[in-house]
C-alpha cells in the first residue's frame, strides 16, 4: 500500500538546495525548485552515482555529477545522455512545515 512518509522539515531544504533522504528503505533525492518541492529516486540510471549529493540543479534539471546525464525533476525523464533510462518520481505534500513521500 502506498502511504506518505515524513521525509524533512521544509526549512531544512530551502530554495535551490538538493539534498538526499532515506525514506523507508528508499534513497530519495528532493529538490526545492522555486519553492516548489519535487522528490526522485537518489541513484542515477547509468552508473549508480547519487543525484542528491553528487548532483547539481540548473532550472528543474538535476545533472548527475559522475558523468552529467541530467534528469527532470518533475517527470524523472532523461534529458540526456548517457543515461538511457528515467529515473521514478515521488509524489510529495507539505504539512504544518514537513515534507512527506509517497513511497
Amino acid at each position: 500500500m502506498d502511504e506518505y512518509t515524513f521525509a524533512i522539515h521544509e526549512k531544512d531544504l530551502t530554495n535551490g538546495m538538493m539534498k538526499t533522504v532515506l525514506v523507508g528503505n528508499n534513497k530519495i533525492a528532493l529538490a526545492n525548485i522555486d519553492g516548489q518541492i519535487f522528490a526522485i529516486d537518489d541513484t542515477c540510471s547509468h552508473k549508480e552515482c547519487s543525484l542528491g549529493t553528487e548532483g547539481a540543479l540548473d532550472g528543474n534539471v538535476v545533472i548527475c555529477g559522475c558523468h552529467g546525464a541530467k534528469f527532470d525533476m518533475s517527470s524523472g525523464e532523461v534529458m540526456s545522455l548517457p543515461a538511457v533510462t528515467n529515473v521514478r518520481i515521488y509524489a510529495v505534500k507539505i504539512e504544518n512545515g514537513d515534507v512527506w513521500v509517497k513511497v
